[in-house]
């Protein structure tokens, strides 16, 4: 599993004009784009849901956890493309929708366990992200 986590003070996301999940930090939040491959587990997504929520970098070294930060989250399969090769990037190792769709729901509700106020994305929908990133702090997350 992949999560790529962007430091924000704003973020939204929208599926054919409509509004679907929004975050308003006070004064930052977090945005994790979330990629599963073929062999992740619940485990797995709730060990990175946990390596989030407590990861030290919003302002003064604090974490969500400190400051009760909201979340959106949002899959993205292609954070597991390879480009190695050519020009077309494969997707080979993205796990299939019935199987990430679940991991990401975990990933979500592991935060919303944990504390987190966590608004989401729309799975395997086209979607439109609009972010403040803050710093900007953009880091890759990997179990």
């Amino acid at each position: 599993m992949r999560v790529l986590v962007q430091r924000v003070t704003a973020a939204q996301v929208t599926v054919d004009g409509e509004l679907v999940g929004r975050i308003d930090p006070d004064p930052q939040g977090l945005v994790a784009l979330v990629g599963v491959t073929h062999d992740d587990t619940e485990a797995t997504a709730k060990a990175l849901a946990d390596k989030l929520w407590r990861l030290r970098i919003l302002d003064g070294e604090r974490s969500a956890a400190d400051l009760n930060a909201p979340v959106l989250v949002v899959s993205q399969f292609t954070l597991y493309a390879d480009t190695a090769k050519g020009r077309r990037p494969s997707w080979s190792a993205a796990a299939p929708g019935p199987v990430a769709e679940p991991l990401v729901d975990t990933f979500a509700e592991a935060l919303r366990t944990l504390g987190a106020t966590v608004a989401t994305g729309r799975f395997g929908a086209h979607m439109h992200i609009d972010l403040t990133n803050d710093g900007p702090v953009t880091l890759l997350l990997e179990a």
